[in-house]
């Protein structure tokens, strides 16, 4: 809402604020209790707002959780897109592909790593539509495509993507206590038999 001078551009940055201020209310209680602890209300409540103005700016629950888990993701987003190789540029795309798998699956068995807590809290289907899912769905297909793979490269990213996804992972890790280091061997096994060319 403006002043009714038409300001624009104070609505903009007052809702900016406001956004900034609800995520880092969630954020903080995110690590004080857990991503599976935070409610709308917990966040309302620490960032001074109603719970209506949170609903209106987010959404839902997920909405919220997708915002946050985006502000946590975009340090490694610059990793593997600007960092160093093999993560980032500069190496062969068949390495980038196993260091990218390979990275996944160490920050998903991580119990402190906020974008993994964040992510588990958001159905499958909203997480792979967000905007993180998608960036990470076109990083594979695009380094499938640089390999030289003769194929569906679109298909074949969303294939090696269910094997990095928290539900497997998470299974084969945690419930068949596969250590993350014969995971991540079979990711770079499975990354090397679908890049042979």
């Amino acid at each position: 809402m403006t002043d009714g001078s038409g300001d624009v551009s104070t609505e903009r940055a007052d809702a900016a604020r406001n956004r900034a201020r609800l995520l880092a209310a969630a954020a903080l209680l995110v690590a004080e209790r857990g991503a599976d602890h935070v409610t709308m209300q917990s966040v309302a409540e620490a960032a001074g707002v109603g719970k209506g103005t949170l609903f209106r700016r987010f959404g839902d629950r997920d909405g919220l959780l997708l915002a946050l888990l985006g502000e946590a993701e975009a340090e490694f987003e610059a990793v593997y897109t600007e960092g160093p190789p093999p993560l980032g540029p500069g190496a062969p795309a068949r390495d980038r592909l196993a260091a990218f798998g390979c990275a996944l699956m160490e920050r998903i068995a991580a119990d402190v790593d906020m974008g993994a807590a964040l992510g588990r809290q958001v159905v499958h289907e909203r997480r792979n539509a967000s905007v993180i899912g998608r960036a990470f769905h076109c990083h594979v297909s695009t380094l499938l495509k640089e390999t030289g793979v003769d194929g569906d490269h679109e298909m074949l990213a969303h294939a090696l993507l269910a094997f990095v996804n928290f539900e497997t992972a998470d299974y084969l890790h945690k419930e068949c206590e596969v250590p993350v280091a014969r995971l991540q061997a079979a990711w770079v096994d499975l990354v090397r038999r679908v890049t042979r060319v």
